[in-house]
Formats: structure tokens, sequence, C-alpha cells
């Protein structure tokens, strides 16, 4: 039988949120936000579970979450380090911070053996959108689970997004931007200063860093991070290698095709410790309509 893997990227310390946000309880009996991401890869077909974390970390994930998962889905850890890179090249002096999210993604290339998702620990994706993940991967697509923008947007100023440009459910290129809400419409300032300011509507889809793949990502993030660390390797001090990064080259030079799968689901971050109240309360109003239960693995 084919295995979906669901790859969760949690290995950042959540500097702005003061803790690890990805063990935060945010559930009424100590869940972490992961849990109701699992909870629902499980329901829509998901075999296995790859949780992608510092190794100093290993045995608290598995005493807490990995625990409560025993039985329910195979689990797996992999670890960011910054000397699984290609060979021939070595990490610079001084050089800490990791080398980005499709780097993570390349350090859990052993776990991954057949279609497979990507999402971060720290944002609550809601149950749908895992719905229209598992589809992707049943058709064998690479996809972005898109986000109506207006509803993710913070009312304390703006907040970079990927806006999803597309024609016929292709996404034809990936823009980052600061967005804030002005009026009916979102304005989007572009990172790339090339680009000028621009409005969309706000049911415009955005991507909040979920995602659906073939093994051929994989085989993309090695090639590229040759390339790339062999065009840098008189500065590596700095270099960095982001998904959207990868994705926005890929869609650009023709190697993929990647699809927007809408959702209707709602999309919560928690960048600051005030916002996990918000999420707490947020997640007792779905267990009382009963997307989840209240007590989440018993």
């Amino acid at each position: 039988m084919r295995e979906k893997t669901l790859v969760i990227l949690a290995a950042g310390m959540g500097s702005r949120f003061g803790g690890m946000k990805q063990v935060e309880p945010v559930g009424p009996n100590g869940e972490f936000i992961m849990d109701y991401s699992i909870y629902s890869a499980i329901k829509y077909g998901f075999t296995k579970v790859v949780l992608i974390i510092r190794e100093e970390y290993l045995d608290l994930f598995k005493s807490t979450i990995g625990a409560r998962l025993e039985g329910k889905i195979k689990v797996a850890y992999a670890f960011q380090k910054l000397d699984d890179i290609p060979s021939g090249f070595e990490v610079p002096e001084g050089r800490e911070k990791p080398w980005g999210t499709a780097h993570a993604i390349y350090c859990a290339r052993n776990e991954i053996n057949d279609n497979f998702g990507v999402i971060t620990a720290d944002d609550f994706y809601g149950d749908e959108a895992f719905k229209e993940l598992s589809k992707a991967l049943d058709e064998d697509n690479f996809a972005i689970i898109g986000y109506p923008v207006g509803n993710t947007l913070s009312e304390n100023g703006s907040v970079k997004r990927a806006i999803i440009k597309e024609e016929n459910g292709v996404i034809t290129e990936l823009i980052e931007s600061s967005c804030s809400m002005d009026g009916d419409m979102v304005r989007c300032t572009p990172l790339d200063q090339t680009i000028s300011e621009f409005e969309v509507p706000k049911e415009t889809s955005c991507s909040m860093l979920m995602n659906g793949f073939t093994p051929k990502l994989i085989e993309i993030i090695g090639n590229v991070m040759r390339d790339e660390f062999e065009k840098n390797k008189d500065d590596l001090s700095k270099y960095e290698m982001l998904l959207p990064d990868i994705m926005n080259d890929s869609i650009k030079n023709g190697q993929v095709v990647i699809k927007n799968y809408p959702t209707t689901s709602t999309w919560v971050g928690m960048t600051y410790k005030e916002d996990a109240e918000y999420l707490k309360n947020y997640i007792l109003e779905e267990i009382d309509k009963e997307v989840y239960p209240n007590n989440l693995w018993n």
C-alpha cells in the first residue's frame, strides 16, 4: 500500500514567542498544535509522520507527542544538522544558524519513501486542509494548500505572505509580500523591490507553508544544494535554502507543475505568547462543533 507521509518542521526555536512553540500546550488535555495536525492527517489517510527536530530534544519529543502517537501512526525522527551537506563542502567556521527549510527536508530524505506533505509544527492549519493535502498526494501532484489571504492577516500590522499567482489552478508564481488589509482589498508590497506594489481581493490564495510533494523534490533540493554551495563556496556564512524559493525557481525553470488546492480551513498562527490564548479558545470552539474530540487521543 502507498505510504503517505506527513513531514513536520519542528526544529525552530521561536525567538519572538519566547520559547519552543512546538511543545506549547494548547489543547484542553495538554495537546500541542501538531497533535491536531497529526490527528487530521491520520483521519485522511496518512500512514507515517516524520518530525524534523534538533537532536538534543529527541527525548522530549519522544516522551510527549511520540508517546501519545504510539500505536496510532508510524513515527520517525530526523535531525537538521549543519554538517548534513553535499560531499566536498565544509561548514564555515562560526556558522550556527541552520541552512533553512529546504535543507531540513533534505535531512529527512532517508525517512521519505513516497509522496509527502510538509507543514510547520507551530501553525494550526485546520481539519479540512488535510483532506485537500491528502487529495493532492493521491493525485501525485506538487501542491500548495491555498488559504484566502484576507483570513490570515493581523489587526496589528502587516505580515509576510506568499501570494499565489495561478492560471486554471496551476501556480505560475509565488510573490513574497508584506500584506495588510486596505478596505475590501489586500495591499501587497513585494519583498522583491523590482516588483511594484499591488492589490488583490481578500479571497486570493496565499501559501501558509502547507505543501504536497512527490520524492522528486528531494532530488531537486540535492541538486540545488550542490550548485549553490559551489557558487557560494567562498562565503557560505549566511547562505540559506528556503523551500518557497526552491518551489518558485522550479516553477520558473519548468522543472515541476505545482497546483493550488484551495481550502476552507481557518489558519491560526502563534507568533507571540499572546496568540496562544486565542488559539486555545479557537480549539475549544472546534471541539464544540465536534471537529475534534475533547481528548484527542483517548
